[in-house]
């Protein structure tokens, strides 16, 4: 089997995570940070294409407000950002949405795209699922997500309810998820992650079930 032809998409890691109105809750935003800057460093060794992706909303808009302090980058990314082969500013959930990052994957021959960043519940989830029509092979890295509380008409979820149910969703479907010391050892192997199917997934949920008496 090929090599995967990988990038990291390191997606919207600003300060509306950090100390806005959408500070991220689980994993730890701290640890998740770290990892994520880990994973660039081992991108950078592995000469693999990194983008950094920026969220902006419409002028006033309570997150992600042009020129607010929230909008930038956390600090920690300053370095390692100045190094990406990309810079994307995105308005949708999705990465690939209007921002043309599809094409200049596929100039430079990319089939593996590699998320990690915020939030599991948005940008990372939609990103996962509009890659599938693409044609593009994902990867998650857990620990180098991360989600918040919810809480909303239809009921509520904590962060950690949130992240590890959507993990288990992603990996039943539209990604490989794995932490990222996971990632880094199959990079350096030029390995693919292993990856889990909707089928099997479904027959082991059935399998879990309590015998009905």
């Amino acid at each position: 089997m090929a090599a995967p032809r990988r990038a990291l998409v390191v997606i919207d890691v600003q300060q509306e995570y950090f100390e806005g109105l959408l500070e991220i809750q689980h994993p730890p935003r701290e640890e998740s940070r770290a990892r994520v800057v880990e994973a660039m460093a081992a991108a950078a060794v592995a000469d693999l294409p990194v983008v950094v992706v920026r969220h902006e909303a419409p002028q006033g808009s309570p997150v992600f407000a042009p020129g607010s302090p929230t909008s930038e980058l956390h600090p920690d990314l300053a370095v390692p950002a100045q190094s990406a082969q990309h810079h994307v500013t995105k308005e949708f959930a999705s990465v690939f949405a209007g921002t043309g990052l599809e094409e200049w994957l596929r100039e430079r021959d990319v089939d593996t795209v590699t998320l990690v960043g915020y939030m599991t519940n948005n940008c990372v989830l939609g990103s996962a699922a509009a890659a599938e029509p693409l044609g593009l092979t994902v990867e998650v890295l857990s620990d180098a997500t991360g989600a918040i509380d919810i809480v909303n008409a239809a009921g509520s979820a904590s962060a950690r309810q949130v992240h590890d149910t959507l993990m288990a969703l992603l990996a039943s479907s539209w990604a490989a998820v794995a932490t990222t010391q996971e990632w880094v050892d199959a990079v350096r192997a030029g390995a693919a992650l292993p990856a889990d199917n909707l089928v099997e997934s479904a027959a082991r949920g059935r399998e879990s079930r309590p015998a009905q008496g």
